[in-house]
């Protein structure tokens, strides 16, 4: 199963889990739906986010994202020579 996959089966378990708690929080057992929601909070931003975030960033170089002196000097140059152009 790839990555992808998986990501996107614990998306859906998520939202369905706390779907159903909040359907039967409104139908009256309060009790249990407190347990399927924080559920799927927790499959949400525990499971499935760092999951997305691990398949997007792999293969990337994380100093181009970084703020360094090297970074800060392409940028100016690049905005003087946009002012250049104009």
């Amino acid at each position: 199963m790839k990555l992808k996959h998986l990501t996107l089966l614990v998306l859906f378990a998520s939202f369905t889990a706390m779907g159903y708690g909040l359907y039967i929080q409104e139908h009256g057992v309060p009790n249990g739906a407190e347990k399927y929601i924080g559920a799927g909070v927790i499959g949400l931003f525990l499971i499935a986010m760092p999951l997305f975030l691990y398949k997007e960033s792999r293969g990337k170089n994380m100093k181009d994202y970084m703020l360094t002196k090297e970074n800060i000097e392409k940028m100016r140059k690049n905005e003087a020579e946009k002012a250049d152009n104009q």
